[in-house]
């Protein structure tokens, strides 16, 4: 039953992060030129800052594995899940 209050009390911060979430992944992360545009740089930033943070954790190797692949396939959205419901240290 705590688990469930704990994601609980994450989900108004989950309903307000979701437009940006949806706003940020309809962009193109590349500029004309190739570029990095401000979305792909917001990406590179919170995917570095997860993968560093999910190393950082005790956990097992399947664990660690399994966030790993969220944060890998979905771009923003996998880097934003894993700050809100990993229960990280």
């Amino acid at each position: 039953m705590n688990t469930l209050r704990h994601f609980a009390s994450r989900l108004p911060l989950t309903a307000l992060l979701l437009p940006l979430m949806l706003l940020a992944t309809s962009c193109s992360r590349y500029n004309d030129n190739g570029s990095l545009s401000i979305a792909g740089v917001i990406y590179l930033i919170l995917a570095i800052a997860a993968v560093i943070s999910l190393l950082k954790q005790d956990w097992s190797l399947g664990k660690k594995l399994i966030w790993g692949v969220v944060i890998w396939f979905f771009p923003i959205g996998g880097s934003i899940i894993y700050f809100l419901f990993s229960g990280r240290k």
